[in-house]
């Protein structure tokens, strides 16, 4: 009865706050006396339901009901680790460092057979994140993931098994073993770590480093997620950029993860990342001239065609920025070296330009071709000779003669010539605004059309109805046009042929070829019909023809005006909206890069394109949205037309008529 009493209260409560004063004392009392874990459970499920915990009094009442659920996490029982978890999940947003002192204790459950109970850990643990404790936990939640080595049986165990025959004993399966539950685990550590733009994270080589080790100890396709993780880390933390290429160097120069890239959970996503953040950041390359072979080896053909294609583009600028340094540090010694190094190059783009993918085909076409220009460059040149000298002196130069001084470089003129493409404009971060802040050109009318459209020819209603009047005539008068002669019926053809002008396209005219064709083709389907033994063929004369079916001129769409709908304006406002929509991704710098020029993210005036706002998904975190302008123009009310004080109401009086009004009453009364 009791229980029964405290699930009452527990539903009267939220409606009806004076409640809680009064039963705070009682529930606190039955908290810290009970011994039935029923009842218990159900004050523990009031408190937090009731809103009993919040305030300076729900303090030491929160305190006891955490402890009460941490003990419940330490019980064998399955169900009381549940209800236990389930409570502190729903206690954790306003007592979040109460919960976090039973840290270890909760992160024990994580490793419970049970899956329920796993996943209500572990959604608990994502809870309890902060600067303070993310690393500790991370760490303790990869090592779940680490499968664990087969032991080797000792000589004693193999002996008892074969003294004593016995069933073996099937190896239990660790509960991290199950690829769901692998897949919401990653999911939760790159969730803990980019909440919030990546605000608990305060050492980013380690994060990266944890992003290497899911690639490795995952076993499960999250590659797509940690390549993005890579990609906008490393964009927009500069500082991290030179120990992130460091990386993805030991990456790339992994053969057991290129080889084993075709297969589920290897993650070869993370291959595209490094590709690209050794292409994009080479500069920070010790040895930029070590990776080329990594970056074309024959395995990368089995790779997606995505990756193939940052594989290329990465190749060509390391070897620009190799090129160029070389350039800059220019001895005759490395004119073979980069011979050799083009050689290779050209040769593993040939087996790319005949690939069946689009992307890589054309990217592997032009790379080659900038390879052939700077091969031909390297054939041609020749090195400068130094100048002779006799007997230790030089020839004496007359102060009137001129030397002829060479212009040309010490060095090859194409080693400069790829690094420049890849290298005019530094790729920063863009600010989530930035998109909507683009301002109009000036002259630039987004609401009218670029191509005006052609008016459609309007007919007159009274033009409509005579011409309907005249078919009504000619349908009622169909037996005297028989009767009638040659020249009237040439004249009404003439008159439905000038009408048929204003509401038809116009016709072109048949070529003698054309016509003989026509009639060719019928001939052929009346024949075909003349042996189809389900049609039924009229021979007699008084009747009209068959349609000619041949003889439908076949009108141009193309060349008819377009029609101007009455819903152009709603149209354009649908059109702007859609160019300025924009999807934001991870924002970890609240300031990014703006257009020149960029105006308020807010439009100021009723013409500006209307942007769309779009709910960001869980890992989103965006700013507020401009709000949603209007289509119309707001109607203000000027200051001169405000009236200045307000009319009296009008009185109206009834006026009363002599003997009437008495009479009325009296007839009232006596009728009540």
């Amino acid at each position: 009865m009791l229980i029964k009493l405290i699930k009452l209260f527990g539903s009267l409560s939220p409606h009806e706050p004076r409640l809680v004063k009064k039963l705070q004392p009682p529930i606190t009392d039955l908290i810290s006396t009970t011994t039935a874990i029923s009842l218990l459970y159900e004050c523990v499920h009031t408190c937090i339901i009731g809103n009993m915990l919040q305030g300076p009094s729900g303090l030491s009442l929160a305190q006891t009901c955490v402890s009460k659920l941490a003990a419940f996490l330490q019980d064998a029982d399955q169900n009381l680790k549940y209800i236990a978890l389930l409570a502190l999940v729903k206690i954790v947003p306003t007592h979040v460092d109460l919960v976090a002192e039973h840290q270890d204790v909760i992160l024990a459950s994580v490793d419970d057979d049970d899956i329920s109970i796993r996943m209500r850990a572990l959604e608990l643990v994502t809870a309890l994140v902060n600067k303070h404790n993310l690393q500790s936990i991370v760490q303790q939640l990869l090592s779940h993931l680490v499968q664990p080595q087969t032991s080797i049986p000792s000589a004693v165990q193999s002996l008892s098994q074969h003294v004593v025959p016995s069933i073996p004993p099937k190896a239990p399966s660790a509960p991290s073993h199950s690829p769901a539950y692998r897949l919401v685990l990653s999911q939760r550590i790159i969730s803990m770590c980019s909440d919030s733009m990546y605000d608990n994270v305060t050492d980013f080589e380690w994060y990266l480093s944890v992003l290497v080790d899911l690639t490795y100890v995952s076993g499960v396709d999250i590659g797509a997620q940690i390549r993005d993780q890579l990609v906008d880390v490393v964009g927009r933390v500069r500082a991290v950029r030179a120990y992130a290429v460091k990386l993805m160097v030991k990456l790339l120069s992994d053969e057991t993860l290129l080889v084993h890239a075709g297969e589920p959970g290897s993650c070869s996503e993370v291959l595209w990342a490094a590709a690209w953040i050794c292409g994009e950041y080479c500069s920070e390359l010790l040895a930029p001239e070590e990776l080329l072979p990594y970056l074309l080896h024959s395995e990368v053909a089995n790779l997606d065609p995505d990756t193939v294609a940052v594989y290329l583009q990465a190749a060509t600028k390391v070897f620009g920025f190799w090129s160029t340094e070389a350039a800059q540090q220019w001895t005759d010694d490395l004119l073979d070296k980069i011979k050799g190094a083009v050689d290779s190059v050209m040769e593993r783009l040939e087996d790319f330009v005949s690939s069946p993918h689009i992307e890589v085909q054309e990217r592997a076409a032009n790379i080659l071709q900038l390879f052939a220009f700077v091969k031909h460059d390297l054939t041609t040149y020749r090195p400068k000779l130094e100048p002779a000298f006799s007997d230790g002196y030089s020839t004496s130069i007359s102060v009137f003669d001129t030397p002829e001084i060479d212009s040309s470089p010490a060095f090859p003129k194409s080693l400069y010539l790829i690094h420049p493409l890849f290298s005019a404009y530094e790729l920063n971060p863009v600010a989530s605004a930035a998109q909507a802040s683009v301002p109009v050109p000036e002259g630039l009318d987004l609401d009218t059309w670029i191509v005006p459209s052609m008016q459609v020819p309007v007919h007159d209603e009274n033009e409509s109805e005579v011409m309907v009047e005249k078919k009504v005539k000619k349908k009622s008068k169909k037996g005297k046009e028989k009767e009638s002669s040659n020249g009237t019926r040439s004249k009404g053809m003439k008159k439905k042929k000038e009408d048929e002008e204003v509401l038809v396209p116009l016709e072109e005219s048949e070529t003698p070829e054309e016509i003989a064709e026509r009639e060719r083709l019928k001939a052929e389907r009346l024949e075909r019909m003349r042996e189809d033994p389900y049609y039924i063929i009229d021979d007699q004369t008084s009747k009209p023809p068959v349609d000619d079916v041949d003889s439908i001129p076949i009108v141009q769409l193309d060349e008819l005006p377009h029609p101007t709908p009455k819903v152009e304006p709603r149209l354009f406002a649908l059109k702007s909206s859609s160019a300025r929509s924009s999807s934001p991704r991870f924002v970890v710098e609240k300031e990014g890069e703006m257009p020149e020029g960029a105006m308020s993210a807010t439009p100021q005036s009723h013409s500006a394109p209307i942007s769309r706002q779009q709910t960001p998904s869980l890992f989103e975190r965006i700013s507020t949205p401009p709000p949603i302008l209007p289509s119309f123009q707001q109607y203000d009310v000027p200051e001169s037309d405000v009236r200045a004080s307000t009319p009296e109401p009008i009185k109206v009086t009834k006026a009363k008529r002599k003997g009437t009004s008495t009479g009325k009453k009296k007839r009232t009364t006596g009728a009540g």
